[in-house]
């Protein structure tokens, strides 16, 4: 199996995928020089597939299956002595996956495929899984996700539309994002702005311009990088951790912009009641001045 690509913005993913199925059927009626010696089992030709009994199955969260083709289906059929057929194909799937981003970038995204019988409950059929059931290339690499191993179900389920129980099998595939593209492009350069905030708590209070410019800079900086990040993933209605962590930077640099603000109004307080009570000592020796002046002169009258 091959996964060529997952997409966030439709909720799905493409995979490129060799599907093989056996099953045995005790109506078939072999005759005994379609082997040749010494061989337990044959290749049939399509036009015999086309006239034997086939398990319907589906995926029931396929949004597209197709078989590949070239000049003919690249299918094979394989009869055994015993009446096994094994059935070959190499298909083509986009299957939708429910994603969830709460914990973006962060986040591990879990996308099941089932693979059920369209019209056989599990009275009449039961589905297996054979060996490893299913196995990845070891050569896949993705860009932005690691392959977690795969986890593997058989399991019955109730079916409301053909009303009854129908035996399933299920693959779950584990995608979990690579951190190394968002600690690069997101984590970095939104702590730098925090920290290059901080440079302002050692400027002279007196520096106006130079601090808000600084401030608004880094708070602008930051929520043009926000709006940017925005536009990797659809828009969800919950908050992610990556709206969390720009949330927290937004709020460092307006904090620092808000102690400017708020020791700015302090000082300036500090600053008039300082001058207030000069001004309330210098009129105090004045007035003790006038009364030593009044003091002596009364002394001198007498």
């Amino acid at each position: 199996m091959d996964i060529n690509s997952i997409n966030v913005e439709d909720m799905d993913f493409r995979m490129d995928m060799f599907l093989k199925q056996e099953w045995q059927d005790a109506r078939i009626k072999i005759p005994e020089e379609m082997f040749e010696y010494g061989d337990d089992s044959v290749t049939l030709p399509s036009s015999f597939f086309d006239n034997m009994w086939q398990p319907d199955l589906y995926f029931l969260n396929s949004k597209v299956v197709e078989i590949a083709t070239l000049t003919h289906k690249f299918s094979s059929v394989t009869l055994f002595k015993n009446k096994t057929i094994r059935y070959a194909a190499r298909m083509h799937a986009i299957v939708a996956c429910q994603m969830e981003f709460y914990h973006y970038p962060m986040d591990t995204q879990v996308c099941p495929i089932t693979v059920e019988s369209f019209s056989y409950n599990n009275n009449k059929m039961l589905l297996r899984w054979h060996g490893p059931g299913v196995t990845i290339i070891p050569e896949l690499k993705l860009l932005q996700y690691n392959i977690l191993p795969l986890i593997l179900e058989e399991t019955y389920a109730y079916t409301v539309e053909k009303n009854g129980n129908f035996s399933r099998l299920l693959v779950y595939f584990r995608f979990e994002r690579q951190i190394g593209h968002h600690l690069i492009q997101t984590f970095a350069p939104s702590t730098l702005v925090v920290v290059l905030s901080w440079f302002s708590f050692w400027l002279e209070l007196d520096a106006i311009p130079a601090r808000v410019t600084l401030l608004v800079t880094c708070l602008l900086t930051l929520v043009t990088m926000f709006t940017g990040l925005r536009s990797d993933i659809p828009a969800v209605a919950y908050i992610k951790a990556l709206d969390l962590w720009m949330a927290g930077c937004m709020i460092s640099v307006f904090a620092a912009l808000g102690e400017f603000v708020i020791v700015k109004v302090l000082h300036g307080k500090y600053n008039a009641m300082k001058a207030k009570e000069a001004k309330l000592a210098k009129v105090s020796i004045i007035y003790k001045t006038h009364i030593l002046h009044g003091v002596l002169f009364l002394i001198t009258v007498t």
